[in-house]
């Protein structure tokens, strides 16, 4: 059964609102990747000191997600709404005009701290905007902004950075950011807020341990060659424990800032799990696409983002089937077509030669954009569909914290697997490379690739190069597919809620 629930007024214009705002932190989450070199220069930085631009932003957002429902149940959702909006537009401004790398990574750190609440707060007030009956097109709307943004940073950062200079794209937030504040002073409601609410302290600063010791780890393990390095150790030592004390801490404080009881609702629990898979393999996906597109199919840069338009294209086609077909449709059998269509996308990718066709690449990229939006949408309807509304905002936060986690582990395990297994299969075919192999003594290996040579030397270790990276992105994709096919097991604890509309409704969560 369904909390009881009356109409908004001005639910488009609050909509758009929330659109806006998720749009611009789902931008910025990869907008910035492609202006690094040109950020470096300007800066005056190294290439590893550049990447605290992006590492700042990653670990401040990823400690200030957790604390979200508690804030807005202290300050009201309205005015910790337009606050974290607000600080996030004038930090934007403040990362353009920047001039040195300790004023970026401050600036920086202010755009993640508030740009955290954005997604939870955007997802949450969607979710009190529209009836159960509604939410599939409702968050068919918000997805669009939390699935193609990191898809469209790079490509928009790229286009600003080069027709005008890497500071629009920061500058590009504020035109977006007032119209979203104005909109949201005048028409969205407040909640009721908490002032005697007490704040967990002891349970945030565990878990903002913990979180920020796995985000630095994961984000700088392959720099410093993981567990040979100290650092790494000693921030692998510090997320065991900070994640060890928050989970017991949890358990046995009756007002954690994170309800232990939000746990008890399987839909959720399940879905935070499916979620981290999804995490996993959306970011990674696309980190592993472009550079093979580039370094392994030779296309150009342009042509490599035409390519990958498909797998966007795909992502919205999905959102608005799926948004249709929500409330009409059992969700877990969506998210099992999305599901097996992400597990063939990978199987298949996983086949790939740095020959593959462009149409082979774009039916195939398709399908995985198609998977994935099949699989959000749903998603998002069955987790909270039992929820209790006053756990949506914590709820809404820790989806965007388990997707956040996920993306990073699934970035940097991909990336340090095609790291080390180009290095692992180069190894094993530089043993077939020998004098006495006949296939390079005679014809055109003899002449491209003679050992004797500096000239043919070079080229062969290229040669090889090429070859066990080919190897490796193929690894890399399988390994995505055993991350996407055993997560439909988990569809089979999820129940369907029940649905009904209420003649007389009131809506508390809006009052």
């Amino acid at each position: 059964m369904t909390e009881p629930f009356k109409i908004v007024p001005h639910r488009k214009l609050i909509t758009a609102c929330t659109m806006i705002a998720t749009l611009m932190q789902a931008l910025d989450s990869t907008i910035a990747n492609v202006a690094l070199p040109y950020m470096q220069g300007s800066l005056s930085t190294t290439s590893d000191q550049i990447t605290w631009v992006l590492t700042s932003y990653i670990v401040a957002a990823a400690i200030m997600t957790s604390p979200v429902g508690w804030l807005s149940s202290r300050y009201g959702r309205k005015n910790f709404f337009i606050a974290c909006l607000a600080g996030f537009t004038i930090a934007s401004m403040l990362c353009g005009v920047a001039q040195s790398l300790p004023q970026m990574v401050l600036f920086r750190l202010l755009q993640g701290v508030f740009g955290a609440a954005l997604v939870p707060l955007s997802q949450s007030t969607m979710l009190d905007l529209y009836p159960i009956e509604q939410r599939g097109s409702a968050m068919a709307m918000w997805g669009m902004g939390v699935m193609v943004g990191p898809i469209l940073g790079p490509t928009l950062g790229g286009y600003l950075t080069d027709v005008y200079n890497w500071r629009w794209v920061f500058f590009i937030n504020l035109p977006f950011g007032i119209a979203a504040i104005l909109g949201l002073m005048f028409f969205l409601r407040d909640t009721q807020q908490r002032h005697k609410l007490s704040f967990d302290w002891t349970g945030f600063f565990v878990l903002s341990m913990g979180i920020g010791a796995l985000q630095l780890l994961l984000d700088r393990g392959e720099l410093l060659d993981w567990f040979s390095s100290k650092e790494i150790l000693f921030e692998l030592l510090l997320t065991i424990l900070g994640l060890y004390l928050f989970v017991v801490h949890t358990a046995l404080t009756p007002h954690s800032f994170i309800p232990a009881r939000i746990f008890k609702d399987i839909n959720f629990s399940s879905g935070l799990v499916v979620m981290f898979a999804i995490g996993i393999v959306l970011l990674a996906s696309s980190a592993l696409l472009a550079p093979f597109l580039q370094v392994m199919g030779g296309y150009p840069v342009s042509q490599a983002g035409v390519l990958m338009v498909p797998r966007g294209l795909g992502t919205m086609v999905a959102m608005i089937f799926a948004g249709k077909l929500a409330s009409r449709v059992d969700a877990r059998l969506l998210m099992l077509v999305g599901l097996s269509c992400l597990a063939f996308s990978f199987w298949e990718m996983s086949h790939w030669t740095p020959a593959v066709r462009p149409i082979t690449l774009t039916w195939q990229t398709a399908i995985q954009g198609f998977g994935l939006g099949l699989v959000f949408i749903p998603l998002q309807v069955m987790a909270f569909a039992t929820l209790p509304p006053q756990f949506r905002t914590d709820g809404t936060a820790l989806f965007s914290l388990v997707r956040n986690v996920g993306s990073a582990v699934g970035v940097s395990v991909t990336s340090f697997m095609l790291a080390q297994n180009t290095q692992i299969v180069h190894s094993q075919i530089v043993e077939y490379v020998t004098p006495f192999n006949r296939m390079l003594q005679t014809g055109a290996s003899y002449f491209f690739w003679n050992s004797a040579t500096s000239f043919g030397l070079s080229a062969l270790n290229h040669e090889i190069t090429y070859q066990a990276l080919a190897i490796a992105y193929s690894d890399d994709f399988k390994l995505m597919f055993w991350v996407s096919f055993p997560t439909a097991l988990l569809l089979l604890l999820m129940r369907r809620p029940k649905t009904h509309q209420s003649s007389a409704p009131t809506h508390a969560a809006m009052d």
